[in-house]
């Protein structure tokens, strides 16, 4: 018999405990991480094509690097000043023109200056409205770092308020490096703030949190509401992909839970040496690993066609002697088969290189240095800390009502348990990410802006934490439209020639309209005006203990299951 929810979510609490951000030995990500919400890197042209202005000045190269001396702390500007990276260009300026202001939000930002250009939505505004654009590293990734380490101490510092703050005082304080570059600030110009995925979510909540200041924000893919148990990142996956590929899964998953509770241990060594981890401890890590399979779901595109990783995984599954198999799939013995074959032989070494599999994919070791290394440029940890903390977005298995197609193993302490040992001195106990704070201060699934774009796709495995999330019934208006194409995640930010498809360029062109009527209405005001010594701001929200759960219980099953 199916548990009520409430009871779920009790189970959820007493469950078995695994993946935490961060990296290998060799410097590739660990193999049994949650994604985070990134945005898809986009290349600039070559340094070697000359960048020009619209009167034909030569301008520096897209990757030409400046810095902003940033508040280390905006509560306490006393403590000075740390360097924060950014890119510009105005290869498209005229005088008048909008600042167009982006972060890839949680990664190193070199590699990002194709959004300066119109290879993106970035560029188009910039083309259409005569705009400047920049891309600005987030504080604690990257190079732009308030303190030459990610030690607890120095990410007291790393909040999403702290991140907001840094957009303000940017925005108002910053001399861009051309013509008038000392007179562009929101007070003088229209300043438009573009993000995709968490940098989408940084966007809405930074319009809700600084009214006035952007003149226009776009955000694509925007997780806005904070979510812990999130297990819907993988519904849009197990509905969008191919129905037999869908199928076999469901299949496998219940089979390989199935035995590894079972308590047979000569069934369970069989099953995990069918995917070549024969040698790993423990059973919710070599299932939790499969989720591998379903992640490279994230990086595909709707121009992507055969020979992406994911559709490689789905036709080793479904495609016997050449023949695909039908709807309801091979069925389960063939698939179980098939996947552990492909992962023996094939995905292994993708995912873990010549790494042994319990380095690669187990979670309990903490003696591997990702647990303790506060190196600076380490995004993973860095990630982890605001997943930790204030948004969650935990991707694990459906509850027992619903189909998954992820182990019922891997449950939210099984992540939980990985911020304990990431950053013991901040989490005595695992803690519960305070997202309801989150969702209070900026609003998530509530929010009402005024030009604000939102732009989502139908196969995005973010979209549930999105305003297009089926859960919700949130309308689109003139002054905050939700356009949703039939892409993947942030497939929209990307704009090439001839290749992005019809539903996507649809949302494009429907943004770009919306930028055109408000920025035409924008009139200069002293909300932008430059600032030293910014407005103090509430302290971070405090984290919640789970021995706090219970009292009251209903309340946590709000911010934990109802989602």
């Amino acid at each position: 018999m199916a548990l009520p929810r409430c009871l779920y979510g009790l189970v959820l609490l007493l469950s078995c405990l695994s993946v935490v951000s961060g990296r290998l030995r060799d410097g590739r990500p660990h193999g049994n991480i949650m994604r985070p919400a990134t945005v898809p890197m986009v290349k600039a042209p070559s340094a070697d094509t000359p960048v020009t202005s619209r009167n034909g000045t030569v301008l520096p190269p897209y990757d030409t690097t400046y810095y902003f001396d940033q508040l280390i702390d905006h509560n306490n500007p006393s403590l000075g000043t740390f360097k924060q990276r950014f890119w510009h260009t105005y290869e498209f300026y005229e005088k008048g023109g909008p600042i167009i202001l982006s972060t890839p939000g949680e990664g190193n930002a070199d590699g990002y200056s194709g959004y300066l250009t119109n290879r993106t939505i970035n560029g188009l505004f910039a083309q259409q409205q005569n705009g400047s654009t920049i891309v600005i590293e987030h504080r604690f990734y990257g190079l732009s770092n308030p303190y030459s380490n990610l030690s607890v101490q120095s990410l007291k510092l790393h909040t999403i308020q702290q991140a907001i703050d840094d957009l303000e005082y940017f925005a108002k304080n910053v001399n861009l490096p051309m013509p008038g570059g000392d007179s562009v600030g929101p007070d003088k110009a229209p300043w438009i703030l573009v993000g995709g995925s968490y940098s989408g979510a940084l966007t809405s909540w930074t319009m809700v949190n600084k009214p006035g200041l952007f003149a226009a924000g776009y955000a694509s893919s925007a997780v806005v509401e904070a979510i812990v148990d999130f297990w819907r990142y993988f519904e849009p996956i197990r509905q969008n992909m191919p129905a037999n590929c869908s199928a076999d899964i469901q299949a496998v998953i219940s089979r390989v839970d199935k035995t590894f509770l079972s308590g047979n241990a000569t069934a369970i060594q069989a099953m995990k040496e069918n995917f070549g981890l024969g040698n790993m401890t423990h059973l919710d890590d070599v299932a939790g690993a499969l989720r591998n399979n379903l992640w490279d779901w994230q990086s595909l595109d709707v121009t992507d066609g055969p020979g992406t990783q994911f559709t490689e995984f789905c036709d080793a599954l479904e495609v016997k002697n050449g023949v695909s198999a039908p709807a309801a799939g091979w069925g389960v013995d063939h698939a179980v088969a098939a996947w552990g074959t492909y992962w023996r032989t094939t995905y292994y070494a993708n995912v873990c290189g010549t790494s042994n599999a319990e380095d690669c994919l187990g979670t309990y070791d903490l003696s591997q240095d990702y647990w303790t290394n506060t190196a600076i440029d380490n995004a993973g940890r860095s990630w982890y800390w605001i997943v930790c903390n204030e948004v969650g977005y935990l991707q694990d298995a459906a509850p027992l009502t619903s189909p998954s197609i992820v182990t019922r193993l891997v449950q939210p302490l099984y992540d939980l348990r990985q911020c304990q040992q990431m950053f013991p001195s901040a989490f005595p106990l695992p803690p519960i990410p305070n997202v309801l704070a989150t969702n209070i201060k900026y609003h998530g699934w509530n929010v009402q802006i005024n030009n604000l774009f939102f732009a989502n796709g139908i196969r995005d495995p973010w979209k549930d934490a999105t305003v297009s999330a089926e859960t919700q019934n949130i309308q689109s208006t003139a002054s905050q439209p939700i356009a949703v194409g039939d892409g993947f995640h942030c497939s929209d930010l990307i704009t090439r020639a001839g290749l992005v498809d019809a539903s996507i360029a649809a949302v494009q062109a429907k943004a770009l309209a919306s930028m055109k009527t408000w920025l035409s209405a924008w009139k200069p005001s002293s909300n932008g005006s430059p600032v030293k010594t910014p407005r103090s701001v509430p302290a971070t929200p405090k984290i919640i203990s789970p021995l706090v759960l219970w009292k009251p219980v209903n309340a946590w099953f709000r911010q934990f299951g109802s989602h």
